[in-house]
C-alpha cells in the first residue's frame, strides 16, 4: 500500500512538473511571437553606412552593373549583406573595388527567391562560408541544402525578427513571391530597405511603421517594383523624409520621386555610399 502511494505521489509530481514546463513554453512563445521588441528610446541609436554593391543603376563608373540588387549595411557591430545580386563574380568584383572584405561579413539576408537577388549567394559562400543566411521560410529545400553544403548556416524567417542590434526583418510578406525587407533604427530615424518590394512598397512602409510604432520614416531605399505614380504622394502622406529608389523601380517612377523629393532624393546605384550619422 505504501509502495502504491509512493508511485502515485511520484506520478503526480511528474505531471505537475510537466504542466509547469508546458506553461513556461507557452509563456516563452508569447514573448517571442511576431512583433518586434522595440529598442528603448534611452538607448543610443547606431550610426550606419549603406553601400550599393550590385545594381543595374550605376553611381561609380568603376563598378560593374547588372540586373539585380545587393547592399551592404555597416553598423558598429555588424556588416550585413542584403541580397547578393545575380552574379557572384560581379558582386565580388564590386566589393573588392570598394574595399569590402567578404570575410568581414557574417550575416546575409535574402529578400526573396528570384535569381537577381540570390544568384551571387553560392559564389559568395565559396569565398566566405562562415556565414548565417537569413532566408524566407518559403525558400525551396535546394537553397537550404546548398547553404549547408557550402559550410554556411541558415535561419528561416516567417515573422518579424531582430537580425542584429537595431536591425530587423519585416518577416515574410506576400507578393507573390513572399518577400522580407529590412528595417534599420538609425540615429536619423527608420531606414527601410527593400529588395524588389513585390508585396508593394507602400504596404512595406506601412508595415514597418506599424511594427516599430513610428509615425515617420527617414529613408526608403531599394527596388520599388514599378509601383504606380500615386506611390509618390502616398510616401509623402506616410511622412517618408528621403527616398533612394533603384533596381526595379522603373525610370518613370524614379524621375517622379526625383521631381517631388528634390534634395531629399538620393541617386542610388552601384558604388553609392550613404552615411547616416
Amino acid at each position: 500500500m505504501i509502495k502504491m502511494n509512493l508511485k502515485i505521489l511520484i506520478l503526480i509530481g511528474i505531471l505537475i512538473l510537466a504542466g509547469i514546463g508546458i506553461w513556461l513554453s507557452v509563456q516563452t512563445e508569447k514573448i517571442t511571437q511576431p512583433g518586434i521588441s522595440i529598442v528603448s528610446e534611452k538607448e543610443e541609436k547606431q550610426e550606419i553606412t549603406l553601400i550599393s554593391v550590385y545594381d543595374n543603376y550605376q553611381v561609380d563608373p568603376e563598378m560593374k552593373t547588372s540586373w539585380g540588387f545587393a547592399t551592404i549595411i555597416k553598423t558598429p557591430r555588424d556588416v550585413i549583406l542584403f541580397d547578393t545580386g545575380g552574379n557572384s563574380e560581379i558582386l565580388l568584383f564590386n566589393m573588392k573595388k570598394l574595399g569590402i572584405d567578404p570575410a568581414s561579413i557574417k550575416k546575409i539576408v535574402i529578400s526573396h527567391i528570384h535569381g537577381d537577388h540570390t544568384g551571387g549567394l553560392e559564389g559568395f559562400l565559396d569565398k566566405n562560408p562562415n556565414i548565417t543566411v537569413f532566408i524566407p521560410s518559403s525558400f525551396p529545400q535546394s537553397i537550404k541544402d546548398m547553404i549547408i553544403q557550402k559550410g554556411g548556416r541558415f535561419v528561416e524567417i516567417s515573422a518579424p525578427e531582430k537580425i542584429s542590434d537595431f536591425v530587423y526583418t519585416t518577416g515574410e510578406l506576400y507578393g507573390p513571391p513572399k518577400e522580407q525587407s529590412l528595417i534599420v533604427d538609425s540615429k536619423k530615424g527608420l531606414v527601410i530597405i527593400t529588395g524588389c518590394a513585390h508585396p508593394g512598397v507602400v504596404n512595406i512602409v506601412e508595415r514597418a511603421k506599424e511594427l516599430m510604432k513610428r509615425d515617420k520614416v527617414y529613408l526608403v531605399l531599394g527596388g520599388f517594383h514599378h509601383p504606380p505614380l500615386s506611390c509618390v504622394k502616398e510616401f509623402r502622406e506616410l511622412e517618408v523624409e528621403k527616398v533612394a529608389p533603384s533596381h526595379c523601380t522603373g525610370d518613370l517612377v524614379r524621375e517622379a520621386f526625383r521631381e517631388e523629393y528634390k534634395e531629399d532624393f538620393i541617386e542610388y546605384g552601384v558604388g553609392k555610399i550613404i552615411e547616416i550619422r
